[in-house]
């Protein structure tokens, strides 16, 4: 069984805790309790192999930023995680990404670009489209808008960080890189991408070039003006443990869609 290290980034609010805690333990979190860090465990099986995942739920970019550099050191894969409803948010990510990119000293580094609650739809201020071009500017990384309260692409992006962290190793071996990923341009490695379509559909959207790798049984298909993305085989079994620090702040009510 392999363990893999997962580190959830983003600016405060924008629902990263109610991501991990409704995929490691199907709960939807109500309220709002902003975090320091909280590290989750998850053991899950993805395309016929069991890993153990290690899901590190971090602070708010303006919060704790001398603990992030060792998040970063540590992680094998990054969901950057935004709100929809909250420009900031976005800009934010752009420099969080640079210093993923800088400490890890690669640019062929997992991340998943996430655009956090999309069913606040009456609350949207960046649009999908918008989400879709900034993928591309960083070589079309994944992309998905997701629901916690919905559920909506929660297992997904997580699967889809696990798949690229493998895909990575792999490329790595086949290099003799002694399993260190090795630096490549943007356009060397998506320059032949494409999408291929899958027979499922779901509500939520997911962007990304198929490089075939490893075999992958992710699919894709454009549905809608949306580009959207499913699992066929993988269906998570939760064997979870949770293990937390958090501030004693007082909880208040919050709308947290996303995740």
């Amino acid at each position: 069984m392999r363990d893999y290290k997962l580190v959830v980034l983003g600016a405060g609010g924008v629902g990263k805790s109610c991501l991990t805690v409704q995929f490691v333990q199907g709960v939807y979190l109500d309220s709002y309790d902003p975090t320091i860090e909280d590290s989750y465990r998850k053991t899950m099986e993805i395309d016929n192999k069991v890993f153990d995942l290690e899901i590190l739920d971090t602070a708010g970019v303006a919060q704790f930023t001398a603990m992030r550099e060792l998040y970063i050191k540590s992680g094998m894969g990054f969901l950057l995680v935004y709100s929809v409803s909250d420009r900031q948010s976005l800009r934010e990510l752009l420099e969080l990404r640079e210093q993923v990119l800088r400490i890890k000293d690669s640019d062929r580094v997992p991340i998943v670009l996430v655009g956090n609650k999309a069913d606040l739809q009456d609350e949207r201020v960046i649009s999908v489209e918008e989400g879709i071009e900034v993928s591309s500017k960083w070589g079309k990384v994944p992309f998905y808008e997701a629901s916690a309260l919905l559920r909506s692409n929660v297992d997904e992006v997580f699967i889809d960080l696990v798949r690229q962290i493998i895909r990575n190793e792999l490329e790595s071996a086949s290099n003799g890189n002694n399993g260190q990923p090795r630096k490549f341009s943007q356009a060397n490695t998506f320059g032949n991408s494409s999408l291929i379509e899958s027979g499922n559909r779901n509500s939520g959207m997911g962007y990304e070039p198929n490089n075939d790798i490893a075999g992958s049984s992710q699919v894709q298909r454009l549905v809608s003006g949306v580009y959207t993305k499913r699992d066929t085989n993988s269906k998570p079994s939760f064997d979870s443990k949770k293990s937390s620090k958090k501030n004693n702040k007082k909880s208040k009510k919050r709308s947290c869609v996303i995740l």
